[in-house]
Order: C-alpha cells, then sequence, then structure tokens
C-alpha cells in the first residue's frame, strides 16, 4: 500500500501570467518567471487569482501546465488552481494536474451560482475527488469569498477532511479575516496545511501553526518573504514581518495583477509583461511611477530576475 504524497509548505506564488501580442499565453516567459520563483524560495501557484486564471480556457491552462513540466520544472512545487465554474472543467484540469506530478492542487468553489448550500458545495469536491479516482490527488480548498462570493464554512471543511482525509490536504485562506484563519487553525485537523492569503498573517500563522503563505505580492518579493517563513521564531520575525508589511502597502490596487505587472516589467526592462486580457488594463506609466518610486524608497530589490 503506498503513503499518502508529502504535504506542501512554504511560501507560493500565485504566478502572474505573461501574454503576447495576441493575448495568447506567453510561455517563454512564464517559465522564466517560475524559474526565478524557485531560485528564490517560492512554490508555483499557478492559475490562481493573480495569474488571470478566469480569464483562460481549460485548454490554455493544460497546456502551460504541460510547459511548465516539460521544462523541467519540478511538479512537485506547483499548486495549480484547477477549479472552474463547470464541474467537468474542473476534474479534467484536476486530473491533468494528477497525471503531471503536481504537489497539489488549489481548488475554488463553483462560484457563478450565489446562495449555494455546504451540501452542494461538498456534492461538487466529492463528486471531483470520486471522478478522478487517483490516491495521489491533494486538494488545497480556496476560500476567497471577497472575489468568489462563495465561501467555504468551517464546518463544511471539517466535513471534507472527515469524509476525505487523504484527498483534502489544507486551506488557502484570503478572506482577508485572521480570525477565520485562526479558527480554521485551531482546530488542528492532523496534517492539514492551512495558508493564509498574504503575507501580512504569515508571522501570526507559523506561531499558530500554519504552513506558510499563498500571496500575490510573492511574484516579487519572493525572497523575503520566504527568509521570515524560515525564520518565523527567531528574534529577528518581527522585523522581517514588518518589513514585508511596508512592501505589501505599496500595492493597493484591486486588482493587483496590473501593479505586479508593472514591478516585473520595470525589474526585468520587458514591457510585454504590462499585458493583461480584458476586461483588465494594464497600468499606465502615470500610475506605476509612484509604485515603483515607493518601492525604491524601501530599497526594494529584485535579485537575478533579468537574468532568468
Amino acid at each position: 500500500m503506498s503513503s499518502r504524497p508529502t504535504r506542501m509548505s512554504g511560501v507560493l506564488a500565485p504566478v502572474i501570467t505573461p501574454f503576447d501580442d495576441d493575448l495568447k499565453p506567453d510561455a517563454r516567459r512564464l517559465i522564466r518567471h517560475c524559474r526565478w520563483l524557485l531560485s528564490q524560495g517560492a512554490g508555483l501557484a499557478v492559475f490562481g487569482t493573480n495569474s488571470e486564471a478566469n480569464s483562460m480556457s481549460t485548454a490554455e491552462k493544460a497546456d502551460l501546465l504541460e510547459s511548465l513540466v516539460g521544462s523541467g520544472l519540478d511538479p512537485a512545487r506547483m499548486m495549480p488552481g484547477t477549479g472552474c465554474c463547470a464541474l467537468t472543467d474542473s476534474i479534467e484540469l484536476t486530473r491533468k494536474a494528477v497525471e503531471l506530478g503536481c504537489g497539489g492542487v488549489l481548488m475554488l468553489p463553483p462560484f457563478y451560482y450565489k446562495g449555494v448550500s455546504d451540501d452542494g458545495l461538498f456534492a461538487s469536491y466529492s463528486e471531483i475527488i470520486q471522478q478522478v479516482g487517483n490516491a495521489d490527488l491533494q486538494i488545497y480548498l480556496y476560500h476567497i469569498p471577497p472575489i468568489a462570493q462563495v465561501g467555504l464554512s468551517v464546518g463544511l471543511i471539517e466535513r471534507l477532511v472527515k469524509a476525505y482525509p487523504d484527498n483534502i490536504a489544507g486551506i488557502k485562506d484570503s478572506s482577508g479575516d485572521w480570525h477565520n484563519t485562526a479558527a480554521i487553525l485551531d482546530r488542528q485537523w492532523p496534517d492539514f496545511r492551512v495558508f493564509p492569503g498574504s503575507e501580512v498573517f504569515l508571522l501570526r500563522a507559523m506561531e499558530s501553526g500554519g504552513a506558510g503563505c499563498i500571496s500575490a505580492t510573492a511574484n516579487i518579493n519572493p525572497g523575503a518573504i520566504n527568509e521570515l517563513y524560515q525564520r518565523w521564531d527567531t528574534v529577528r520575525a518581527p522585523q522581517l514581518q514588518d518589513q514585508l508589511n511596508r512592501v505589501r502597502q505599496q500595492l493597493k490596487g484591486v486588482p493587483m495583477i496590473a501593479e505586479l505587472k508593472a514591478v516585473v516589467a520595470h525589474y526585468t526592462g520587458d514591457d510585454a509583461w504590462l499585458r493583461v486580457r480584458p476586461p483588465l488594463e494594464s497600468l499606465s506609466k502615470q500610475h506605476s511611477k509612484p509604485l515603483l518610486s515607493a518601492l525604491e524608497e524601501l530599497d526594494f530589490e529584485m535579485p537575478g530576475l533579468a537574468g532568468c
């Protein structure tokens, strides 16, 4: 009987997706950025919110995932987002991720219909697990009610953990509410990994038994976030947390995607990174200048990025 796969921990980035002149996903640039993130100690939560995942088709995401793995990047460091509105899309993309050896999948609930019951959400996750039918499947639930408007109650999470202890591996809590994250951590389900959705909660999460964080800002500040993850129990931890907060505070956009892409474009010298898919809009030079100036005042750097 095979043992359960090792569950993920650490800092992961919901990797921003570059697009070419025709607004098609640019696998070459994506591979380079992923390689840099890995070199800085971050894992790859591709197809997350800040990846513009819900502006891409299932086929596009499957092709990109094959390109990433085919380029030699370690699939065990990948947690692709596979939760879609259509049940069949979620099954297809999840099955692809497991077949490619990904360490886990980050799964939104089906979010188009609002006011759905916990029973309905449980049935959706249950159907995916049963139809994928693979013991290696490791699902990290994705709770982001500010965007999805469909949340995952603590009661529902507990029900899923009890029904599928080998497949429900953890959660990314992007509620922005520390009390909600703490309530999940307090349950202490065996080997259940809890990741806050921002590094501003990283120190508190680690002190409470958390597994790390999955944060948009890890696209641009992965090394510093990983340093706090590695040193959370040292005397320097509060100072490291404060430094992370200062950087995070400079990114105020909703969505944050255009700001992250503007920062990467600046530090790579590659304006192709500015492209986003409609209905989103790129950040203008006028609006990116204050952000970049504020980061420079903090002595912000992205070491090694230009060489990847």
